[in-house]
């Protein structure tokens, strides 16, 4: 029935005094709002194995529930920022049924991002009726092809979190299968406003300055294409390759080498900078040229794509350059 947040101290690794601090300020927040303890969710974001000032935050829940009004998503967002610099908040409508449904999300994260969510907190609720049977399956949906489709830097955190609320209170019949008619709207809505908010994690990626899309095809399967896209994803020569413009991209094609396809034939490999076919048949193309290469890498937004040859599979994921801000700002994270 409730929610509470905060930001600064992830309460991870802190063993059973961490747990005693967690429930201590869900008894008070359930208090505050006449709810049973279990009723109310927390959720922390922050330094790891460090103490939860829950006396703090116990303070400070009669300020926040006073503040908790419909249309203070964006202040919400705002909230639980940490070394975000900007708040993550968006909606959406659709038609279901012959009623409006609206779906909002918001998110945090910039730093500590890989799959699985990462050090990230994401929260999406609709006024849609949909029936408790396939909430499960829509929130792991959603995840799937939004959240656990963006890195960072390769860490995964301790604290990951993604909530999906739907309040029922739309008129229309209940969504009881996503592959109704209106189960797909309801889906195709939900998950865009999702990947809005995953990639603006990536977009405000610690030090970032380019947004990066990375679309490997040809596949066996999706987790093949996945391998290699992280591959060329987590790769620190080829993400600050990215922010130095260096159309260095022979390291695109060695972390696809090393991406852990036992039986990958690398003769079968091409290599696409947006439009620009940089390597066919596992070599250079004859006719690209570098100032081409350049020009692409130059933009604030790319697209990588990779074809293996071996399928018909693919796959995205959404990346982020290193910056020596990045250095600079983990380096400084708790001084």
């Amino acid at each position: 029935r409730a929610m509470v947040i905060n930001t600064g101290n992830a309460n991870a690794g802190t063993g059973e005094d961490g747990l005693m601090r967690a429930k201590a300020t869900c008894i008070a927040l359930a208090r505050h709002l006449n709810l049973a303890p279990e009723q109310i969710l927390p959720f922390s974001t922050g330094v790891i194995m460090e103490p939860l000032p829950h006396d703090r935050i116990q303070a400070g829940l009669p300020a926040a529930i006073a503040d908790a009004k419909p249309d203070h998503w964006l202040r919400a967002a705002e909230g639980i920022m940490t070394t975000d610099t900007v708040a993550k908040a968006f909606s959406a409508t659709a038609s279901i049924g012959g009623a409006t449904v609206s779906i909002t999300g918001i998110s945090k994260g910039a730093g500590m991002i890989r799959p699985n969510m990462a050090t990230m907190l994401g929260f999406m609720a609709t006024d849609a009726n949909v029936n408790q049977s396939v909430m499960q399956q829509l929130a792991t949906e959603l995840a799937e092809g939004s959240f656990n489709r963006v890195t960072v830097d390769g860490d995964t955190s301790t604290n990951d979190s993604f909530v999906v609320i739907a309040t029922n209170k739309a008129a229309h019949a209940p969504v009881t299968s996503l592959d109704s008619a209106d189960g797909k709207v309801l889906r195709a809505a939900m998950l865009d406003v999702a990947r809005k908010l995953a990639q603006a994690i990536v977009r405000d990626g610690e030090g970032a300055t380019k947004f990066i899309a990375i679309r490997v095809e040809g596949g066996h399967d999706g987790a093949e294409c996945r391998k290699v896209a992280y591959a060329i994803a987590h790769s620190p020569l080829v993400k600050t390759a990215f922010f130095a413009s260096d159309p260095n991209l022979g390291r695109i094609l060695a972390a696809v080498g090393y991406a852990g396809i036992d039986d990958l034939d690398q003769t079968k490999i091409d290599l696409y900078l947006d439009d620009v076919h940089v390597a066919v048949n596992g070599g250079r193309n004859p006719t690209y040229r570098e100032e081409d290469g350049q020009r692409v890498m130059k933009q604030s937004e790319i697209n990588v794509r990779v074809v293996l040859g071996r399928g018909d599979a693919a796959d995205t994921v959404w990346t982020c350059d290193f910056s020596h801000d990045y250095v600079t700002i983990n380096a400084d994270y708790r001084s």
